[in-house]
């Protein structure tokens, strides 16, 4: 989840066979305790690119650590990695919120925050905090805040939105690019039968299959990526994609019309976590405390484009940030997370496959 007059360029990462040689070598036990190199090291693993480099280096200038940032392609492998490692060989790791509440569930994987030692803790907007996977505030630090939404050119669409539902109209026939996700998919879909979108019922899923097939005439494409270059190239004239699309596409066209649908919103968290075994743990409470500065505060949100969960960065964020990613208060009253289903996600999975395959 870039920003819109920058590249973030990718930080070459540095193996995880290379990382344990090298504390193997300097006799570093899982703490603090190594090489004075070991010590100026931060092993960071997040998705590819969701630190902007300059952040990165501006921490690296001011403090002398150097990153290693490692990145994976879903929260689950991120998680048979920290299992593997027993809550070890990371400092740093961003992640969803789904994820982070099984980790603190299962325990063992990732550490109380000591809040003492972050002197920006007090800049965090509370509104994104005491949240279903860390109701007390003891493991996360919130750093991107999404919530995928509709938006449409008025001037090629033929009929206006106001919700999810809508998109079935078939006036919209091979209108629409969506994203390629299940439980998102399968979870707007339950959403317009005034199901939740954690739903399990195995009848009520059933229901949502068919209703959602229904969708697929006017479904022309559907991505992860670049979802907001098929709309704003007149491709599509309407579009269901993530915060930062909306906001790319916003700035190709600011005519584009956005909409906070009426069933409620979709709602998530990726936050900042310590592993349990940090190996570098001093340098990871470093890290948190740049990161909610403020000025860095904004630098992160306006470059990767989510909502800014830091209330002290408001000031300086670009204006246009300001006018196209601020969410109104009162949506957040009628949010919902994607959570952990158990089993239940496999019957998601199948009933996008089929979707897709029709």
């Amino acid at each position: 989840m870039k920003n819109k007059k920058k590249k973030i360029l990718k930080l070459a990462a540095i193996t995880l066979a290379a990382a344990l040689a090298a504390m193997t070598f300097a006799g570093c036990s899982g703490t603090q305790n190594g090489s004075a190199d070991d010590e100026k090291t931060l092993n960071l693993f997040t998705y590819d690119g969701y630190v902007p480099q300059d952040v990165l280096d501006g921490y690296t200038e001011q403090t002398g650590v150097h990153v290693n940032y490692t990145n994976f392609e879903s929260n689950e492998e991120m998680l048979a990695k920290l299992q593997a490692a027993d809550g070890g060989d990371y400092d740093i790791i961003i992640c969803s919120d789904y994820m982070i509440d099984l980790m603190r569930q299962e325990g063992g994987l990732i550490r109380e925050l000591d809040t003492s030692k972050l002197s920006n803790y007090g800049n965090i907007d509370p509104a994104y905090q005491s949240q279903f996977y860390d109701p007390d505030n003891q493991y996360t630090i919130p750093y991107a805040p999404g919530v995928p939404l509709i938006v449409y050119n008025p001037e090629t669409c033929p009929v206006e939105i106001e919700g999810y539902a809508d998109l079935w109209n078939p006036e919209l026939a091979d209108s629409l690019v969506v994203m390629d996700s299940s439980r998102i998919m399968v979870g707007i879909t339950l959403k317009t039968m005034g199901k939740s979108m954690n739903e399990t019922d195995p009848e009520v899923l059933g229901e949502a299959e068919k209703k959602l097939l229904e969708l697929k005439p006017n479904v022309r494409t559907m991505a992860v990526n670049d979802l907001d270059t098929v709309l704003t190239s007149g491709e599509a004239s309407v579009g269901f994609m993530y915060t930062s699309q909306v906001a790319k596409a916003l700035e190709a066209n600011p005519n584009l019309k956005v909409v906070y649908p009426k069933e409620g919103l979709g709602f998530g968290i990726d936050c900042i976590v310590v592993p349990e075994n940090a190996p570098h743990a001093d340098n990871a409470y470093s890290f948190i405390d740049y990161c909610l500065d403020p000025e860095i505060g904004a630098k992160i949100s306006s470059e990767i484009l989510y909502l800014c969960p830091n209330q002290a960065s408001v000031e300086y964020l670009p204006a246009d940030f300001r006018e196209t990613l601020s969410l109104p208060e009162e949506k957040l009253q009628n949010v919902e997370f994607i959570k952990d289903v158990g089993d239940v996600a496999n019957e998601y999975e199948r009933i996008w496959t089929a979707f897709k395959q029709a």
